[in-house]
């Protein structure tokens, strides 16, 4: 089957590189490919006996009527020509569409068929044992544990609970501090159970008395070691409940062999991971020699809160790093955080970076899986045509002094996650910058073109600020 490629001048050399050894016929239809007309178009299938047609994704004309006058379908194609190769060699195999561009459809395809493989895997792996039926250790993906610091003093615990829980968090770990009292303790966990969704729980303390508290409640006990183990490791061995040990005066494997001796079957080891500067290094290494030893059979809990909060840097590529190291130690569990703002959305990242090491588990490398965790930079970048031009000339400054529209002004913000633009009382909301900018373009509320430039760049700047996760102020740098 032949397939037409219109193209234009600017990206012909790449389209002809893309699309070496297929059945094409690269035709240049003016300058630019996504200026391409259906006119134009139309009589270009006329002069040749083509299968169908791959046009640029980044068109915007309507080719819906060419098919019913030629036979021939009209598809869009990738938005950068330089991915036309790939969806070339996926014709067949796709099901290309006239509406979405090609490697977005791409992309949904290969995100779809990566989670059905996690799916499939974790319905296959084999475990240690099972936590409110959930998998822990063997062969399946590494659990993400999120911590709620402070859990009885928290005003919005629920709303806490069920953002980790959307967010991708296998458990929720429920703090306690010095202060909490035992019923403190059952009255959070009695809240909890309220949120509306079945949340599998561990509580973090080593208070013997909140440890007792709730046992019949948690699912797992964070932490004993050898200070409590001879209070309540028999309660906890008779509630069946998981325990993760921990060094403290005594080692790892004096604690874990202390624990067994009580009873305690379901055991995860923390070796406690230190943070970066103040000892991770020996850390990772006292990981490993974990895992050499007898005791090494317990699944392992992963402390990769303890480095993400404790380093200025974006959480995004520590949290994949960390994933990475926690993969390669055979972890179980991997324990996260979100105290600060700059860990915001560590629960998300770390669900889908564990993902990741999940897919990787036959490959070298953790990379082209389906899922990613790129957000501000690309895997590689898309190497268009410059744009051509006869004459230029360098832009003048804009004027400091404003001229105000005679409709009024806007303020824009963001509530409850979404962009709220106000002007005189009455306010536009919306998801996309876009639409925001549509509907208040439809009101007549803006009558100078340079309020009309100034509102879509704060709206954007508004989107920008939800997309990425952070603080929006109007006129301000983003």
């Amino acid at each position: 089957m032949r397939i037409l490629l219109p193209t234009g001048e600017a990206a012909y050399d790449t389209v002809m590189k893309a699309s070496e050894g297929f059945d094409v016929d690269v035709r240049v239809t003016g300058k630019i490919a996504s200026f391409l007309t259906p006119s134009k178009l139309e009589k270009l299938i006329r002069t040749g006996d083509y299968g169908m047609v791959i046009i640029s994704g980044m068109c915007t004309a309507d080719f819906s009527g060419i098919y019913e006058r030629t036979g021939v379908p009209v598809y869009l194609g990738p938005r950068h020509a330089a991915d036309l190769g790939m969806v070339l060699s996926m014709i067949g195999n796709i099901e290309l569409s006239t509406k979405i561009p090609a490697d977005e459809i791409i992309s949904s395809s290969r995100k779809q068929e990566a989670y059905s493989k996690l799916e499939t895997l974790e319905s296959a792996a084999n475990c240690d044992f099972t936590v409110n039926g959930l998998k822990i250790g063997g062969s399946s993906r590494i659990k993400v544990l999120a911590e709620i610091m402070d859990a009885h003093k928290n005003p919005v615990l629920i709303s806490a609970v069920l953002r980790y829980h959307r967010s991708g968090a296998d458990i929720i770990d429920l703090g306690f501090g010095f202060d909490a009292t035992p019923e403190d303790v059952r009255r959070t966990f009695e809240l909890v159970r309220k949120c509306g969704i079945p949340v599998i729980c561990a509580a973090d303390t080593q208070d013997p008395a909140l440890i007792r508290a709730a046992l019949p409640y948690a699912d797992i006990i964070l932490s004993l070691q050898e200070k409590n183990i001879p209070l309540v490791a028999e309660e906890v061995a008779k509630s069946g409940v998981a325990a993760v040990v921990v060094p403290g005066e005594k080692s790892l494997p004096e604690n874990i062999r202390s624990a067994r001796n009580f009873g305690i079957e379901n055991i995860i080891a923390d070796p406690l991971l230190q943070p970066a500067g103040s000892g991770l290094l020996e850390s990772l290494g006292d990981i490993a020699a974990y895992n050499r030893s007898e005791e090494g059979r317990c699944p392992l809990f992963f402390g990769a809160g303890n480095v993400t909060e404790l380093i200025d840097a974006d959480s995004i590529g520590v949290n994949a790093l960390l994933s990475s190291l926690a993969m390669e130690a055979k972890a179980a569990i991997v324990f996260t955080s979100e105290h600060s703002d700059k860990t915001a959305g560590s629960v998300s990242e770390m669900r889908r970076a564990v993902e990741m090491m999940h897919l990787a588990s036959d490959r070298p490398y953790p990379k082209d899986l389906g899922v990613d965790l790129f957000c501000i930079k690309e895997k590689r970048k898309r190497r268009e045509p410059e744009p051509e031009y006869s004459s230029i000339k360098e832009a003048d400054k804009m004027p400091d002094n404003v001229t105000f529209d005679p409709c009024g002004n806007f303020r824009i913000g963001i509530v409850d996650g979404r962009i709220i633009a106000v002007n005189d009382g009455a306010a536009v909301t919306g998801d996309r910058w876009e639409d925001v900018f549509y509907e208040i373009i439809k009101s007549g509320k803006v009558s100078l073109l340079d309020h009309a430039a100034y509102l879509g760049k704060e709206l954007y700047k508004a989107e920008l600020a939800l997309r990425f996760g952070r603080s929006f102020e109007q006129d301000g740098h983003f």
